[in-house]
């Protein structure tokens, strides 16, 4: 299917989303909000895609949700809008398949939200990031206030929903925002690069540690480690156990099928 707003492609067990309304620094309107759910459903059920990256065209990943068309919500526009980016977002993190983001410029309101979704971000050196909507008299809607909590501890949150201040891709690594920068011109590469390592694993053990991770961290530890102990009986299971053991000791690369 042709989007008006995301460029896709498909290679090597790679799905590759480009967010491209550069115009609008790839602002998030509803339209293609509703474009990346649709896209993250067909790929949920693609086989051949094992690992997904989303990253943006020109100068912005996403900076932001589309101001000019929320600008005269009312209060049950705000309310849907924000439920309906939530559900997209709630899709993309719990894709079975990894989602990596190449964060190749600005990642702000809800492009940083779009980036916290994902399950590892990869930046350009060039990227910054930020959840500026107190400057406009609201807060993250797209679950900004609950992801960069999770993920860079809540009083580190709080300074940067309080104060809206933006910040440079060497301090989203210091903060544990990204997982690593890149020279800007060798971002793609690194991600597809990594991608390609997440790809060439058991797709299956790959799924259930993805699975596993994000439900034993909303929960105690004993109960995390129930789900592990019952996911690493289900890679026997399927038979992708025997075939990776069988390749190692055969010293062969594994038939993932």
């Amino acid at each position: 299917m042709n989007y008006k707003n995301l460029l896709t492609e498909i290679k090597d067990n790679i799905g590759i989303i480009k967010i491209n309304r550069p115009q609008q620094l790839n602002a998030l309107n509803t339209e293609t909000i509703h474009e990346l759910n649709d896209l993250a459903h067909q790929w949920s059920k693609e086989e051949k895609i094992r690992v997904i990256v989303i990253t943006g065209e020109g100068k912005a990943f996403v900076a932001g949700a589309d101001i000019s068309e929320m600008k005269e919500m009312t209060k049950q526009q705000a309310i849907d809008f924000s439920e309906m980016g939530h559900r997209v977002f709630s899709l993309i993190e719990s894709q079975e398949k990894p989602v990596i983001a190449a964060i190749n410029g600005f990642a702000l309101g809800g492009g940083c939200e779009l980036a916290l979704a994902c399950d590892i971000r990869i930046a350009s050196d060039r990227a910054k990031f930020g959840q500026p909507e107190v400057n406009l008299g609201v807060i993250p809607g797209f679950a900004g206030t609950q992801r960069l909590a999770r993920i860079v501890g809540a009083t580190k949150a709080k300074e940067l929903i309080f104060t809206g201040d933006m910040i440079d891709a060497s301090t989203a690594l210091s903060v544990g925002l990204v997982n690593q920068v890149v020279p800007h011109e060798n971002l793609l590469d690194v991600t597809l690069k990594m991608a390609q390592r997440i790809a060439s694993k058991g797709p299956l053990a790959v799924r259930l540690a993805k699975k596993v991770i994000s439900r034993g961290i909303e929960t105690d530890f004993a109960t995390g480690s129930s789900f592990e102990v019952d996911a690493f009986g289900e890679c026997f299971a399927s038979g992708e156990a025997k075939e990776g053991m069988s390749a190692f000791l055969e010293k062969r690369k594994p038939e993932w099928g």
